[in-house]
């Protein structure tokens, strides 16, 4: 699921300099906004690659929690991220069987498999979900450039000198993504609103709170996914970041 989750430092690099200059000048072209917003996302993310980090993630339904595991991240060659459980993490518990004893028993095992299903079901879901949020985070430069060569990615100013970046179709028909930058071309907010299969009837909404590493690096902290439909919501928290592992 995940949701897996990773954006660039905007002052670390030489290229920020330039970018910060390019924004910060009278009159910038809503194009050249755009490009010097691409090429920040695109360095974050190539310094990211650098790294390795826990990820945690906590689902809860209907308010309460349901599961919650810890994984090692990192990039692998192919340029996606590789999840593997994180040392200590504890293996799923073997279900024990057990002998029908028929009459009543036997009503409760057609239950059990009734709910057994559903949660099968489920599981099938919020993979479906994973899936979808991997095509969000972190946001991918060819996709802003398809979306502006479609006419679909505008920049907005807003209030305290923060420019909002905003793609709509950017993954699929109807959906949205906001991605904030303040002055100094730090990343300040980032949400999307997209949809597993219908819009309007499984809307998943995503809000990502970032943290900075030493080196300046920007990465989700936090991100937090609202499956209105099924009442789901996942919290993943990405902590633990080391370089060059």
């Amino acid at each position: 699921m995940k949701a897996d989750p990773m954006l660039k430092s905007l002052l670390a690099l030489a290229p920020a300099a330039v970018l910060l200059t390019t924004l910060s000048a009278q009159g910038p072209s809503p194009q050249e906004k755009i490009a010097a917003l691409k090429e920040s996302l695109a360095a974050n993310q190539a310094a990211l690659k650098q790294y390795s980090w826990i990820e945690t993630t906590t689902i809860s339904m209907k308010g309460e929690v349901k599961k919650q595991e810890q994984k090692q991240c990192y990039y692998g060659a192919d340029g996606k991220v590789q999840k593997t459980p994180a040392a200590g993490a504890a293996p799923p518990a073997a279900k024990k069987e057990e002998p029908a004893r028929g009459g009543r028993r036997g009503g409760g095992r057609v239950k059990e498999n009734i709910v057994e299903n559903k949660v099968e079901d489920l599981k099938d879901y919020m993979e479906q979900v994973a899936a979808l949020v991997q095509e969000y985070v972190p946001p991918d430069p060819q996709k802003l450039q398809a979306a502006q060569a479609a006419g679909h990615l505008t920049v907005q100013p807003s209030t305290g000198g923060v420019v909002v970046l905003q793609a709509t179709d950017y993954v699929k028909p109807g959906d949205s993504l906001s991605i904030g930058f303040d002055s100094a071309l730090k990343l300040s907010s980032y949400k999307s609103t997209s949809y597993v299969e219908k819009p309007k009837e499984d809307d998943v909404t995503l809000a990502v709170t970032f943290g900075k590493l030493p080196d300046g690096t920007a990465f989700p902290q936090q991100i937090l996914l609202d499956v209105k439909a099924k009442q789901i919501q996942v919290k993943v928290t990405n902590s633990g970041h080391k370089k060059g592992a």
